[in-house]
């Protein structure tokens, strides 16, 4: 069964730990992230970037690190399931 699918039995152990690292290192940049914002004097400008574009746009600091929390929050749980 391996030989058809082109998977060795321990490629799954192999792509789950590659998997559980990069999800770890995107925790890592989102708590930057989140430091980063947090540091900022109030009347500092925020842009955030549209996903698939170089256009960035001008938006509330206050949203933003909100919004970086709740995906840290959901990486976090993410992380713990594996």
């Amino acid at each position: 069964m391996s030989s058809r699918t082109g998977h060795q039995p321990g490629d799954f152990a192999q792509d789950e730990r590659t998997t559980k690292e990069e999800l770890n290192k995107k925790i890592k940049e989102q708590k930057v992230l989140i430091d980063e914002l947090s540091n900022l004097k109030k009347n500092r400008r925020v842009y955030i970037q549209q996903p698939n574009s170089n256009i960035f746009f001008l938006t509330d600091k206050g949203n933003t690190l909100s919004s970086c929390k709740r995906d840290l929050d959901t990486m976090k749980k993410e992380f713990q399931d594996m």
